[in-house]
């Protein structure tokens, strides 16, 4: 496991440390809302989107996505509430960050799997603390198109594709595949900051 030997100073080495310990999360353990993705779903995205070269993974958990895209090129800011393994993760709350708290250089395009529970709140907040034309690819359930809330979301932030996978992918819980619990379908949901118009929708895989 990575250790962390600054915990008292946030990712951009200031004394606003972002806890972890928040009525939000305190339920989150490394046995709980820990659904890794498989590698080949993030293959399939990057056939068919390209990023910009910076990429951040605000849900990194064990690397599963940010792996991937390393190997394609991609330079790789992982962070996450808890500490799952993977080299040099940020321990950040990503709903509590601010674009006071970014960097320069975390002006990066976004990729990551959401825990679901908070899927529409990461969407908004990658959304706002992003600058114009940052993509975000947000690996969901397909159901994420449902709900009154998430219709009020598309209306005011329309993602500019989605791609659905015809052939079931699976998560890992806790980081462990089994090719037996293929029974949610998911799709991958591409916004750009400041896009208006109607999504194209692709089947892939």
């Amino acid at each position: 496991m990575v250790k962390i030997t600054n915990n008292n100073k946030d990712w951009i080495g200031t004394s606003k440390f972002i806890s972890s310990c928040n009525n939000r999360n305190k339920s989150v353990t490394e046995n709980n809302d820990y659904y890794a993705t498989e590698p080949k779903a993030v293959e399939i995205l990057l056939e068919n989107e390209r990023f910009c070269k910076y990429v951040w993974e605000p849900a990194v958990g064990g690397g599963h996505i940010a792996t991937v895209l390393e190997s394609r090129g991609y330079n790789v800011k992982g962070s996450d509430i808890i500490d799952r393994g993977y080299k040099d993760t940020k321990i950040i709350d990503f709903l509590k960050i601010n674009r006071e708290n970014i960097e320069k250089d975390f002006s990066r395009d976004i990729i990551t799997n959401p825990p679901y529970k908070y899927a529409k709140e990461f969407v908004e907040h990658a959304l706002d603390i992003s600058m114009d034309s940052t993509k975000i690819a947000m690996f969901l359930k397909l159901t994420f198109l449902e709900g009154k809330a998430r219709k009020q979301l598309f209306e005011k932030h329309p993602p500019k594709k989605i791609y659905i996978f015809s052939s079931r992918v699976c998560c890992g819980k806790n980081g462990e595949f089994n090719p037996k619990n293929n029974a949610v379908a998911y799709a991958w949901f591409i916004w750009v900051k400041g896009f208006k118009g109607s999504p194209v929708i692709k089947w892939v895989n």
